[in-house]
């Protein structure tokens, strides 16, 4: 018998409606039927494509036994982390406080009003070495609650005014300049890898808002160590495992430091801030592979995660076949059964296609030699070992499409569409990619018909169905997606509703009293605790993306209010930044953007015209990170009215005029290409 789970959309709630658990979503009938029973409530939290999440449902709430210790003893409630973060961030901060660990699944017990007072993570169906089994859990806990429940109630509310405590707390401001940058860069320095590129040890993350942020630095100072860092941890990640050298795109992470073996999971967000960390890098250094990777990573998504209707899924799973990888590792003899001889191989060599394998008995593709060197091996032209690679990996892609797929989560999460908005509308207006323009509008048109109403964002669509109110991230990182896609198509509709965005943002999650922002907002379910995350993680925080929109819109609408709360919020982690920057790689693109003065760009003229074009394509060939850019035609009235950068100017001469300001003085307005080079080359000069 389906359990209370089978009425809901996630994917990861439909994976455990057959369980002969009997679970709860989260919501009022579970709170009250705790209440009711006076039983405690066990929340179990995870994700889709969460392998240990899968492992821990096979083995315990498929089991029939584990399952009746559950039911009989507690209110079961099962958590998507990525619908509910707001649940997810107070519970896994509580797990933190009482173990000093967490991770997924997360799974922790509360009383009846939603306190948590004990909480773990994966626990094994039976007792291991160090590591008690989950019915020994269950049957303690429950033991516990029944024989001193005055005492955990205490302790939980010892461990929620602890929590408050931390989540209101102000912090002192620090001014955020050139002190700052150099201290986060000398200790970023320290801890890169500089063999293997990246920062830290195994298991070895991308950390595309730390590469963006040194990205940056290099445009201000000019000091090639610091590109030095950021283009090579690109190539080694690209060269590696962790990049699907077949089919283009990036998996979580890899489990060792030379992101040979990944864990094969593929999420959105890594993605999108991977393709246009990548774009950033080609725009900067004109590195032709950095393209290609961006490139290939765009049409991962539009080809793998993009649904009918535009919106982009959340998740694809590590597994399938009932094994981690499957879908993405080969053997000699499958690559010779697919392809030609003389092109087999020269792509084993080429990726490293062995008999022992690499990962269980096969191979994870990698690149570990540059076509040259397989030329010179293979006594071949190098034009030859790319055509035969081509080939090879065109069949190859064909043969793996009739493997079973891994599966796909394919619900579509407010923010991190806004992540890939943003990558799409860049790598539409750099590259001229006219699908990836068109995919991103289309994108835009169903968030905003079908997640936006009276002017708030919901979370998360799927069947048709749009729930859960937006968080902080919701309302940021789609409003910069939509800022990004007005600089890409300059419709001024896009402009607007980044703005009315961004004025409900400020009003429903900005607090003068912490001079900052909440991660939900006044009108969401009050937790035991308002969630209130500073630090960037595998995503941008809500607070420092929504600190770079402020600053954005602060610029292109002239409005300095925007700009006022983003420097005090910034300047609340300007020591956290300085001693700490691993933990706010986001926050630190948003200091840079404010310690810069922002370069404003406005070109008038008719935006199909050869002269319009002209002066556009220069702008667009660079990277200006702390930039705004506004077109329209003199007859535009709409974009006029809107943005303020374009009221007031007009063509020269009947000519498409740009028109740079910077450090709060204007240029002289300019028609040729030539002449906003060099204004451009001018104003971004670096400086030591």
């Amino acid at each position: 018998m389906p359990n209370r789970l089978q009425n809901e959309t996630s994917p990861y709630l439909l994976q455990h409606k057959d369980n002969p658990v009997e679970w709860y979503p989260w919501g009022q009938e579970a709170l009250e039927t705790a209440r009711a029973q006076g039983k405690p409530i066990l929340v179990s939290i995870g994700y889709s494509s969460c392998h240990w999440c899968h492992v821990m449902a096979h083995e315990s709430f498929e089991n029939p036994e584990i399952a009746r210790l559950m039911n009989e003893n507690f209110v079961n409630v099962k958590v998507d982390r990525e619908e509910r973060p707001d649940l997810d961030a107070v519970y896994m901060e509580a797990v933190q406080a009482m173990t000093g660990q967490g991770g997924w699944p997360l799974n922790v017990f509360l009383t009846p009003d939603g306190k948590p007072f004990y909480g773990g993570t994966y626990f094994p169906p039976e007792d291991r070495p160090g590591m008690p089994g989950f019915p020994r859990v269950l049957q303690s806990v429950a033991q516990l609650y029944r024989e001193k429940r005055d005492e955990i109630e205490r302790g939980a509310n010892e461990v929620q005014q602890q929590l408050a405590r931390m989540s209101s707390l102000r912090l002192p401001r620090r001014e955020v300049g050139e002190e700052v940058f150099r201290s986060a860069v000398q200790i970023l320095r320290a801890d890169y890898d500089r063999v293997n590129g990246g920062f830290g040890k195994a298991p070895k993350f991308p950390q595309p808002m730390l590469l963006e942020f040194l990205l940056r630095r290099y445009l201000r100072t000019g000091d090639g160590s610091v590109l030095e860092m950021v283009a090579h941890t690109l190539d080694k990640m690209s060269a590696g495992g962790i990049y699907d050298q077949l089919g283009g795109g990036f998996a979580r992470y890899s489990v060792d430091a030379g992101w040979l073996i990944p864990h094969f999971e593929k999420m959105l967000y890594d993605n999108a801030q991977l393709a246009l960390c990548y774009l950033h890098s080609w725009q900067v250094t004109g590195n032709a592979s950095h393209r290609r990777i961006a490139t290939g990573t765009l049409d991962y998504i539009l080809r793998e995660m993009t649904s009918p209707e535009g919106g982009f899924y959340s998740a694809q799973d590590a597994d399938s076949e009932g094994e981690e990888g499957r879908f993405y590792v080969w053997t000699p003899q499958e690559v010779s059964d697919t392809v030609r001889s003389e092109d087999a191989a020269i792509f084993n060599l080429y990726y490293d296609v062995t008999e022992s394998g690499n990962f269980e008995g096969r191979n994870v593709l990698h690149t570990p030699r540059s076509v040259e060197e397989v030329a010179r091996i293979t006594n071949r032209e190098p034009g030859e070992v790319r055509a035969a690679l081509q080939r090879a990996r065109e069949k190859l892609r064909a043969a793996r499409e009739l493997r079973v797929h891994p599966g796909k989560d394919e619900k579509v999460i407010t923010s991190w569409n806004g992540l890939a908005l943003q990558a799409l509308s860049a790598a539409a207006a750099a590259l001229g990619r006219e699908d990836y323009l068109d995919a991103a509008v289309r994108n835009a048109e169903l968030v905003t018909g079908r997640l936006l109403e009276d002017e708030r964002l919901l979370r998360v669509y799927k069947y048709g169905r749009a729930q859960q109110p937006g968080f902080l991230e919701d309302y940021a990182f789609y409003a910069n997606g939509l800022l990004s896609l007005y600089e890409a198509t300059f419709d001024p509709r896009w402009a607007r509703l980044a703005k009315e965005i961004g004025d409900t943002m400020l009003a429903d999650f900005w607090d003068d009293a912490v001079s900052g922002f909440y991660d939900t907002g006044r009108e969401h379910e009050q937790l035991f605790n308002r969630p209130r995350n500073l630090y960037d993680n595998a995503i941008p925080s809500g607070s420092s993306s929504a600190c770079l929109l402020l600053l954005r819109l602060s610029s292109l609408f002239g409005d300095y209010s925007y700009a006022e709360r983003a420097e005090s919020a910034i300047e609340t982690l300007g020591s956290v930044m300085a001693e700490h920057p691993t933990a706010v790689g986001y926050m630190l693109c948003a200091a840079d953007f404010l310690a810069t003065t922002p370069l404003e760009i406005a070109i008038v003229g008719e935006p199909e015209s050869d002269d319009a074009r002209s002066l556009l394509e220069r702008v667009r060939a660079r990277w200006l990170p702390n930039a705004v850019l506004a077109l329209a035609s003199e007859r535009d009235a709409a974009s006029r009215e809107t943005i303020p950068l374009l009221r007031d100017r007009g063509e020269v001469d009947g000519r498409a005029a740009a028109y740079v300001c910077h450090n709060y003085v204007c240029e002289q307005p300019v028609t040729s290409a030539e002449e906003l080079e060099r204004q451009l080359d001018e104003v971004t000069r670096p400086k030591s």
